[in-house]
C-alpha cells in the first residue's frame, strides 16, 4: 500500500491511499478519514460507497461527511467505484464499465477479469483496512448514494453481522425492473436473471430484510426516479415491516447538494447504532 496524500482536517487525518488488489487485478485507490480519536485506538467505521461516474474522490470533496464523522468520532472509508487502468475493460456510456461497477462480480466478457467489485468491498479491501489502521472491526455501519445506495442496501443484507446499521441516499432500489440495472446485470452477470434477484435491495428486502436499522432519504424532484424505483423498496420495507425509516425530501434532485444536505443526520444514525 502507498500513500498518496495525507491533510489534517476536523482534528482527524483525510487520507488517499493506494493498493494492488488480487481481487480486481489492477492498482485500487480508497480514501480513509480518521478521527482524531483514532490516535488512541480502534474507532467505529461508516463505509461511503459512491454512485454512477464517481471515484474515491466525489464524496471526500462534496459531501461534508468528515465534519460530522470528526464530531461523532467515525472513521470514514471512500472505495472507488469500479477498477481502472490500462487493460481494464470500459464503455464509452457513462453507466457501463469504469466508474460503474455496481458492487457485483461480473462473470461475462470482457469484464470478469477486472470487474469484481463485490469481493473487493466485502472481503479485500477491508482486510487492508484492518491490517493497517485503527478501526473497529466489530463497529461497522455502510451508506451510499444511487449506485452506492444499491450496493450499500445489497451488502447489508447479504452479509448479516456485518453491519450495524444501513442507510441510502436516493438508491438504485429494484434495479432488476430497471433500465438502471438491467443493462448492467445482463452485461455483467449474463441473461439469466435468476443471478441478479442477489443484487435488488427490493428482493432482498422482501426475502430476508436487514438485521439492523435502515434509513432512506430520496429526492421527490430527482431527475432518476423512473430508474430508482425507490417506491418498491419503501413497500417492501413496509409489509416486512423492517424497523426503518424512509423520507421524501420535497424539491430535492439527485445531486451531491442533496447529500450533503442530510449527511448529518445519516451520520448521527450510523453513530448513533455503532456507539449509542
Amino acid at each position: 500500500m502507498r500513500t498518496i496524500s495525507e491533510n489534517r482536517a476536523y482534528g482527524g487525518v483525510q487520507g488517499v491511499y493506494a493498493h494492488e488488489s488480487a481481487v480486481t487485478g489492477c492498482e485500487m485507490t480508497f480514501g480513509l478519514f480518521l478521527p482524531s480519536e483514532a490516535e488512541e485506538g480502534a474507532v467505529p467505521v461508516l463505509w461511503y460507497l459512491s454512485g454512477l461516474t464517481c471515484t474515491h474522490e466525489n464524496a471526500m470533496l462534496k459531501s461534508g461527511a468528515q465534519k460530522w464523522a470528526a464530531e461523532a468520532g467515525l472513521a470514514l472509508v471512500f472505495p472507488d467505484t469500479s477498477p481502472r487502468g490500462e487493460g481494464v475493460a470500459d464503455d464509452a456510456a457513462y453507466d457501463l464499465g469504469q466508474g460503474a461497477g455496481f458492487y457485483v462480480n461480473a462473470t461475462e466478457a470482457p469484464w470478469a477479469p477486472h470487474f469484481r467489485m463485490w469481493d473487493y468491498v466485502a472481503d479485500e479491501l477491508p482486510r487492508v483496512l484492518f491490517s493497517a489502521f485503527p478501526l473497529a472491526q466489530e463497529a461497522q455501519a455502510i451508506t451510499g448514494p444511487s449506485m452506492g445506495g444499491h450496493g450499500a442496501l445489497t451488502l447489508a443484507m447479504s452479509l448479516p453481522g456485518r453491519f450495524r446499521s444501513v442507510s441510502a441516499f436516493a438508491p438504485i432500489a429494484h434495479p432488476t425492473v430497471s433500465d438502471w440495472g438491467r443493462k448492467q446485470f445482463a452485461a455483467y452477470l449474463g441473461p439469466d436473471e435468476g443471478k441478479w434477484a442477489a443484487h435488488d435491495s427490493t428482493l432482498l428486502m422482501r426475502k430476508r430484510g436487514f438485521d439492523g436499522p435502515v434509513l432512506v432519504d430520496q429526492g421527490a424532484s430527482d431527475q432518476f426516479l423512473d430508474l430508482l424505483r425507490p417506491e418498491a423498496l419503501a413497500e417492501a420495507m413496509a409489509a416486512r415491516r423492517q424497523q426503518s425509516t424512509f423520507r421524501m425530501q420535497k424539491g430535492y434532485d439527485h445531486s451531491y447538494w442533496f447529500v450533503s444536505t442530510f449527511m448529518e443526520s445519516h451520520v448521527a444514525f450510523h453513530a448513533d447504532a455503532l456507539m449509542g
